[in-house]
């Protein structure tokens, strides 16, 4: 009996095809690790930061902050330069400029009081505004280069590598502190995003331009539901014109988006305290050494790492077996917010192992329910791919504007940080009541009002 997918849809298949989209997608996963460990290389280096500037928490809170002010203003921006000139050269730019920017930051270090605190702004802002495209990217290439039924464990690989990046690089990090300073963190994660930006422009191609592809898997991934002329207009196919302010109402006024966009600033809540307040969190709270903090820091990643892909390959199989996507994408997400509420038991728990077994946990469910990204490969209008992932990971990164800050002010106020579990947990809980109760149908938007005739 021939497999559907969720729309009835015969799924394709060909034992002769090339593997090449899942070589594509592990140098998505390469630089999705690079670009989270720069995103986090801030944290680790937080508490050392903290007392050779001799920065507040508050301060602090803004300085993790500041890194999401500007991805999410340049959100939009970077999702037209996406459907504008491609994802290729629009990404590697983006590598090259946020790699660049990281370097620099490890240069600061003759500066003092408010003089430090506004470097340490100021760099984040630009290395937040140059990853703007990356991950609206990686949706975008995801929905190029695989099938519907594959398309969750795709996006949840990608999405996972966030997850990885602390497994690998809080560690190596923490060590590098310890060892060398402060400072030597950003020069080497610079240094080495730097040379992966040219390693993606070597090997990164759409599935029509690729050179290995074979006819046997881009007939196998078309069937299946991948956009494989997504970057046709850029090799002068006809493609509808999009009015960008149009489409950016259009896509606001669809209660369906509007769901998904709440839950992912709900589920990004949880990722930016991680990325943010966890280490000081492990050294404040639990009064560990930064250098076992940074290797405590692992632990829930890796278990958040099995997450993302234990709730990828769940959604697809549901896919597979005939379920809709509205049950294959949401029984997941409601399913991994809910484990992820378990970190307010933290307030009660005086171990430290088994603190970290609950973080493990929560962290676990969290990357179970990560398949915001699938969702948008699923729903984003082919017209406007770039512009519907940035506007959705806007949303999502309001988070880092908020979630810094917040508990920044809640620890300062409290001296503890049991009211910031809470507050965290609670996010878990409007993400499930989002995706249960606004989102309703998850099915591709189809623009009306938006296109160019």
């Amino acid at each position: 009996m021939q497999q559907t997918t969720a729309t009835g849809m015969p799924i394709a298949t060909s034992k002769t095809a090339t593997r090449t989209r899942w070589t594509i997608l592990a140098i998505l996963f390469i630089i999705t690790t690079i670009n989270y460990a720069d995103r986090a290389s801030i944290s680790i280096a937080g508490p050392e930061l903290r007392k050779v500037f001799g920065l507040s928490a508050v301060e602090m809170g803004f300085v993790f902050s500041a890194f999401s002010w500007s991805y999410v203003l340049a959100q939009l921006p970077g999702g037209w330069l996406l459907d504008r000139f491609g994802s290729k050269m629009t990404y590697f730019f983006a590598i090259f400029l946020w790699s660049l920017f990281t370097m620099v930051t490890g240069a600061i270090g003759f500066l003092t009081g408010g003089a430090a605190v506004a470097a340490l702004f100021a760099l984040r802002f630009v290395v937040g505004a140059a990853e703007a495209p990356s991950f609206p990217g990686n949706s975008r290439i995801t929905s190029a280069w695989f099938p519907t039924h594959e398309r969750g464990l795709a996006s949840a690989l990608f999405n996972s590598a966030q997850y990885f990046a602390t497994v690998l690089f809080a560690p190596i990090m923490g060590w590098l502190v310890h060892s060398f300073g402060w400072q030597s963190v950003f020069y080497v994660m610079g240094a080495l995003g730097i040379a992966m930006a040219f390693v993606w422009l070597k090997t990164i191609y759409g599935p029509k331009d690729h050179p290995t592809v074979s006819d046997s898997e881009l007939k196998y991934i078309e069937a299946g539901g991948a956009l494989v002329d997504l970057d046709g207009a850029k090799r002068g196919a006809a493609a509808p014109a999009v009015d960008t302010l149009a489409c950016f109402k259009e896509l606001l006024s669809n209660r369906m988006l509007l769901g998904v966009y709440i839950g992912q600033y709900c589920i990004n809540t949880l990722t930016y305290f991680f990325l943010t307040w966890f280490p000081v969190y492990l050294v404040q709270e639990r009064h560990m050494t930064i250098l076992k903090a940074g290797f405590v820091a692992s632990l829930p990643a890796i278990a958040g790492f099995l997450g993302g892909i234990t709730g990828g390959y769940v959604s697809d199989r549901l896919a597979r077996a005939g379920y809709s996507l509205s049950v294959s994408r949401k029984a997941p997400i409601v399913t991994g917010m809910l484990l992820s509420m378990s970190m307010v038991a933290c307030n009660y728990i005086e171990t430290d192992m088994l603190v970290v077994a609950v973080m493990a946990l929560a962290f676990f469910g969290k990357g179970v329910g990560a398949l915001g990204w699938a969702v948008v490969a699923d729903t984003s209008p082919k017209e406007a791919g770039g512009l519907s992932g940035a506007l959705f990971n806007m949303f999502g990164n309001v988070a880092g504007i908020t979630t810094p800050i917040v508990i920044g002010y809640i620890v300062q106020g409290t001296g503890s940080f049991a009211g910031a579990l809470v507050y965290v947990g609670a996010n878990a809980a409007v993400a499930i009541f989002s995706y249960l109760f606004i989102v309703g149908d998850i099915k591709r938007v189809t623009l009306v009002k938006s296109l160019v005739k």
